[in-house]
């Protein structure tokens, strides 16, 4: 039997995260190590998440994922074995994953997430969605922000991807410099705001933060002059997120539309999901060039002309 340390790791734990408490302490590790975490979708961006909590050493992973591997996850999952065409995604994922770190427990839950009741996310520190639908992940952060549980979801497609994360409320503490103070009387020039910045001495400035629910980010009302000044500054990938419960054919007018409105520029082939360029290009042909689409409201969104990409 391997001997627990005083910090509560056993020497082999230690050992075999020696680099990362290195790097942000002992104290961060045990949080670490004490922490269960749930992770739905185990396509390619699920696969990746999954090898970096296992490899940092969570108490414990679950898989949920109820679907069946197909061709394509064949290509981008790296944890599935060959043969496994048909097998239940977490359930192929689960030999490779439990290798990475013998010290974790993992588990593979064949279920879909939309079966579960509200018990079933409070058992975790924290839940991380991916492949999920719009309605879905604003339910489950509801639920998760209710019962203090961390929430995070993201997906990629193509070149583009989100992230979005609801902590709930996070204290934390942050070094800052101390700004030296200036006897009165001295010329105020370069060398002096130099010397200000200079100091070597730092004090620690404690911070508090409320994390939004997604529900309260995804209802931005885009109308107002404010919100057009922001909207400049924001990432055209925040449209993913508005679309995720449409069908594409629908989606691609909520999420690129509201850009090309505010910007009156045509849409290059660049910007969208490189998925996604074929579907693009039958929704413009079907709307046409600069026809106008007055009064149609897609997840909140309204605009008023499309323009083909080119």
């Amino acid at each position: 039997m391997v001997e627990k340390e005083e910090g509560g790791l056993s020497e082999e734990e230690v050992a075999q995260y020696d680099r990362q408490i290195r790097l942000w302490g002992l104290e961060a590790q045990k949080r670490l190590r004490a922490s269960r975490v749930l992770l739905v979708g185990m396509k390619g961006l699920g696969a990746e998440v999954a090898k970096n909590l296992i490899l940092a050493g969570v108490k414990g992973l679950t898989m949920l994922d109820h679907q069946q591997v197909s061709q394509e996850d064949t290509r981008a999952q790296f944890l599935i074995p060959v043969g496994s065409l048909g097998r239940n995604r977490a359930e192929a994922s689960l030999e490779r994953m439990q290798n990475l770190n013998p010290m974790v427990d993992v588990k593979a839950d064949p279920e879909s997430v939309e079966s579960k009741p509200e018990e079933f996310f409070t058992q975790f520190d924290a839940v991380c969605l991916t492949c999920c639908s719009r309605d879905v992940m604003v339910k489950i952060d509801q639920i998760c922000h209710k019962n203090g549980v961390k929430f995070f979801t993201g997906d990629v497609f193509g070149y583009h991807g989100y992230m979005f994360a609801d902590l709930g409320e996070h204290e934390f503490v942050e070094e800052k410099t101390k700004v030296a103070k200036v006897s009165p009387g001295v010329e105020d020039g370069l060398d002096t705001k130099k010397a200000k910045l200079d100091s070597s001495e730092t004090t620690m400035v404690k911070k508090h933060v409320v994390f939004c629910q997604l529900k309260e980010a995804l209802a931005v009302n885009w109308s107002g002059e404010k919100a057009k000044a922001v909207l400049k500054r924001t990432t055209l990938d925040y449209f993913l997120l508005q679309g995720k419960s449409l069908p594409f054919n629908s989606r691609c007018f909520s999420l690129l539309g509201s850009w090309h409105i505010h910007w009156e520029l045509p849409i290059p082939a660049y910007m969208l999901p490189h998925a996604a360029h074929r579907e693009w290009r039958e929704c413009a042909a079907a709307v046409g060039d600069g026809q106008m689409m007055q009064g149609r409201h897609f997840e909140g969104l309204i605009f008023s002309r499309v323009a083909r990409s080119t």
